[in-house]
């Protein structure tokens, strides 16, 4: 059991209506976005020097990315010296490829995982699955939502979506799947829920001996990866097994260690609203007879590079994947992650799937749209990524592509010359005013135009063209001051 794929989901515009059906959804975004969004905002509140932080957060990211070559380079370089391997994947089918052939190599069939945006990302599970390699997800809201077959809708709290009472009935019908009798008489209190899966899991880190992460940040000086979690489940995965697999995209890289203490103060506070992470754990290459002795480091490529060379769009390879963007997003809350068609759900996904992917398919096009362009998501960013402005970087890129609908295309063609001939434009302005009683208000608009016509009310024409008000207003009358009772909408 792998868990669901993301392939072939439909636009955001078709999955949000459906979501949007979904009352007792709804009912929990509501109130986990707003529970965790009102702690984090208490946690960040006791820094005076917030602000100082996020800036500094900026700034280290910038200047990484500006020279990610270089800092690359000196990674490989003291993995390996280290005792660690390093691979580099081009895209998701490399990784998977190299992943696979690695975990084949060690003759095991089984795998644990600590919780990876990353593996989401290139569809690892299922790639293992197709490989006959058992992937077993270790992180509680991951391994809900594998049992049920199921698809992450939070960065963070991957079942977001799910409520106490589901997520017993899904350890109650699904928890027997992998060798283990299902739990008796289990209530949906926290505390039985969790010794549940503590249960479950318990054998499955003691008998692993192959696992995968993902990595928060990669120290380019000494080679060293950090992983932050807070169940403990990770701490085991990255020190029982023999061999130890990361995942990581090239962004997750720092030049050095003094770099990451301004993250280890604001990734917390700004997803878990803690002010420590409860287990953060570091690890640099192999130590004999201590901890895995394989180690092998797979850097992601998956598109970044061409996001990197979008001077306004490469801002977005500055995400530290907290979530708080989703935890404040008004789009997010009504409609949920499953939405989004992609690991990455909520601002940061509608402006980083399509750069990753590309804009060409109606799922990746229909993300940018995603949005109210309200700002929250910038304003509670802690390394400061303008969502806003990449939103409409990324509309205006669309637009520009080749139009997939003739009528529409026709449509701009017309519009464009008509624009480009005041004489037309004005005898189209009379025209349109001259056959008012004859325009919809109210009913939709026929055709392909009724997709438009769904969600706006159309405009009411006033009682005579602008131009024609103008010609004939007072002598010295300003356009701001029309005569009394007169309709100068325009």
């Amino acid at each position: 059991m792998s868990g669901g794929t993301f392939m072939g989901m439909p636009a955001f515009p078709q999955a949000a209506k459906a979501a949007l059906a979904d009352t007792r959804l709804r009912a929990n975004l509501t109130h986990a976005t707003h529970t965790i969004r009102t702690k984090r905002a208490t946690a960040v509140a006791e820094l005076d020097d917030w602000n100082d932080l996020r800036e500094a957060g900026k700034q280290i990211k910038d200047h990484t990315l500006a020279h990610l070559d270089t800092y690359l380079l000196q990674l490989e370089a003291a993995v390996t010296t280290a005792g660690g391997t390093v691979h580099w994947a081009t895209d998701a089918d490399d990784a998977n490829r190299i992943i696979t052939d690695l975990v084949h190599a060690t003759g095991h069939t089984e795998v644990v995982k600590v919780k990876s945006m990353a593996t989401q990302e290139i569809g690892l599970n299922h790639a293992l699955e197709q490989a006959g390699i058992t992937a077993v997800e270790t992180d509680l809201a991951e391994l809900i939502v594998q049992l049920d077959d199921d698809l992450p809708s939070h960065i963070l709290v991957p079942a977001i979506h799910k409520n106490r009472a589901q997520i017993r009935d899904i350890f109650t019908h699904h928890m027997h799947h992998w060798g283990r009798p299902a739990p008796d008489n289990l209530t949906d209190t926290p505390a039985d829920l969790a010794e549940a899966a503590r249960l479950h899991l318990r054998e499955k880190f003691l008998r692993a001996k192959v696992a995968i992460s993902g990595a928060n940040f990669m120290i380019a000086e000494t080679g060293t990866i950090v992983v932050l979690e807070s169940e403990g489940n990770g701490r085991m995965c990255l020190t029982l097994p023999d061999t130890l697999i990361t995942l990581a995209g090239i962004e997750k890289i720092l030049p050095t260690w003094q770099d990451l203490e301004v993250f280890l103060q604001t990734l917390p506070r700004s997803s878990t609203a803690e002010r420590m992470n409860p287990y953060t754990t570091t690890w640099t290459g192999t130590t004999p007879h201590d901890g895995p002795q394989n180690f092998h480091l797979v850097l992601l490529d998956n598109g970044r590079t061409n996001t990197l060379a979008d001077p306004t769009g490469r801002q977005a390879l500055r995400c530290i994947r907290c979530s708080a963007c989703l935890n404040v997003c008004p789009v997010y809350e009504r409609t949920g992650g499953h939405t989004y068609g992609s690991p990455y759900p909520g601002p940061i996904g509608a402006i980083l799937t399509p750069q990753l992917h590309g804009t060409t398919t109606p799922l990746h096009a229909s993300l940018p749209y995603a949005s109210t362009l309200c700002g929250a998501c910038y304003d509670v960013c802690p390394v400061a990524i303008n969502i806003p402005d990449i939103l409409i970087h990324l509309r205006e890129r669309i637009t520009d592509q080749p139009r997939s609908h003739p009528l529409e295309s026709a449509v701009m063609k017309a519009a464009a010359w008509m624009l480009d001939h005041p004489g037309a434009y004005a005898l189209a302005g009379q025209g349109a005013t001259a056959t008012r009683r004859l325009h919809p208000t109210e009913l939709p608009l026929p055709g392909p135009a009724k997709a438009w016509s769904n969600s706006r009310d159309l405009p009411a024409l006033p009682q005579q063209p602008f131009r024609t008000w103008w010609k004939k207003r007072p002598a010295g009358q300003g356009p701001h001051t029309p005569p009394a009772g007169e309709d100068t909408q325009r």
